[in-house]
């Protein structure tokens, strides 16, 4: 039984700060894992990623305001245009060479075509997939704490045990004691019972540092104090065979291609004309008028056009390019629902076998005790030897244990199950 534990025990691992909380007089394994998912560093994460997609979405909403932009430039030029043209009384003026501009641009969009509708789509999604992602792996946190959680069950269970263990070895050794005053029993006899006795003691010992070690794990997944914190022992629950599964791995795989749908929007909003109004305002040399040789203010305003076709030589390939993607996420998806099935199966037989052992426990300990206690008379009337007698108690002691150890793994295996199926 404490070599099972031990086994159980090199497979949990957990290190992470610890707080004390006062008060707390009981803990259901719900409660354990709420507050384990609420320590957990890794829920920080959320926090990060809304804040990530609220400045991001602002800055995509900033596109719709003006655009101003400001352009100074100072140009000499080689040559300059000339008018082969000599009139009579007529001064043609010349251009200068030097020429000076500063001016300023605002551009109001008009319609963009849907790129920033189909970008704020993309962040959207894509902050769903990475929020789902943190989802996914604080699950994991749920069977870890099912096994601490059931751990420490079987080792406050199995103490109980030992107490009623060392209890009827207490009542041996005062019988012991009583045949060797009488000279019916000798003192190798007491001296059997009390080693019998001090294995009890280390198995006590033994079985309460693993208890600590447990705690103290599950103190550091709850970032609380649980030495003095009594666990309760979780009711039977009502489990069918599950069909469904509803693990956050399902909605992770939606969320993905969820964002694959987001960006096909994005190549066909690339592809659509944009249309806006603006305004320029500046002052150089020369102003509208390219004739004259004064430095004079000007202004323009209008409608402007824009369509990029040079996006629809890979449009295409990057449609096939996403399709290709959700293929391989719904192969992903299948394959983890096959698997997911397959231990969904194992599981529900294991729960099957557990409520089968159950069903005997009751009646293989009510006989090792009638068969204890005939052993206790056999030894006071001297056909029974103490080490026979000890023999009785440890395996009235032993199907105790295993009806303990048959308990909590169902609810532990029940448990397992639920989790697996993601209920």
């Amino acid at each position: 039984m404490i070599c099972r534990i031990s086994v159980l025990l090199a497979l949990l691992i957990a290190a992470q700060p610890c707080f004390a909380l006062q008060g707390l007089q009981g803990l259901t394994i719900e409660e354990c894992q709420q507050k384990a998912r609420d320590n957990y560093p890794l829920i920080l994460q959320h926090g990060y990623i809304n804040l990530s997609e609220q400045y991001t979405i602002s800055n995509i909403g900033k596109l719709w305001l003006p655009q101003i932009t400001f352009q100074a430039q100072a140009v000499y030029q080689s040559d300059v245009v000339h008018f082969p043209l000599s009139l009579p009384g007529v001064n043609i003026p010349t251009i200068d060479k030097d020429q000076y501009r500063a001016a300023v641009d605002v551009s109001q969009t008009v319609w963009d075509g849907g790129v920033a509708r189909s970008q704020r789509k993309i962040v959207e999604a894509g902050n769903d997939v990475d929020r789902q992602n943190v989802e996914v792996n604080l699950y994991t946190l749920r069977e870890r704490i099912n096994q601490l959680f059931f751990g420490i069950l079987t080792i406050d269970e199995q103490l109980k045990q030992l107490d009623i263990l060392e209890k009827d070895l207490q009542a041996s050794l005062k019988l012991a004691g009583a045949l060797l005053q009488n000279g019916t029993a000798m003192q190798s006899d007491v001296d059997a019972v009390q080693v019998e006795i001090l294995n009890t003691g280390q198995q006590r010992i033994e079985l309460t540092s693993f208890r600590k070690a447990y705690t103290a794990m599950l103190s550091i997944m709850t970032g609380e104090t649980l030495d003095d914190v009594q666990l309760i022992k979780p009711e039977e629950l009502a489990v069918s065979r599950q069909t469904d599964i509803m693990r956050p791995e399902m909605q992770l795989f939606s969320r993905q291609n969820d964002l694959f749908d987001a960006q096909s929007g994005s190549i066909r909003a690339r592809n659509m004309p944009r249309l806006s109004l603006f305004v320029q305002g500046g002052y150089g040399k020369p102003g509208l008028n390219i004739l004259s040789s004064d430095f004079e203010f000007f202004a323009t305003g209008g409608v402007r056009l824009n369509w990029n076709f040079g996006n629809l030589y890979s449009s295409k390939n990057e449609r096939s390019l996403l399709a290709n993607n959700k293929n391989m996420v719904n192969v992903q998806r299948e394959t983890f629902v096959f698997n997911t099935s397959l231990q969904l199966t194992q599981a529900w037989n294991e729960i099957q076998k557990a409520r089968e052992l159950m069903q005997s426990d009751d009646e293989i300990i009510n006989l090792r005790h009638r068969v204890k206690t005939a052993g206790e008379s056999k030894y006071a009337n001297g056909v029974y030897t103490v080490n026979d007698l000890v023999k009785d108690i440890n395996a009235e002691s032993r199907s105790r244990q295993a009806k303990i150890l048959h308990e909590v793994q169902y609810l532990m295996r029940i448990y397992h199950y639920m989790v697996i199926a993601g209920k």
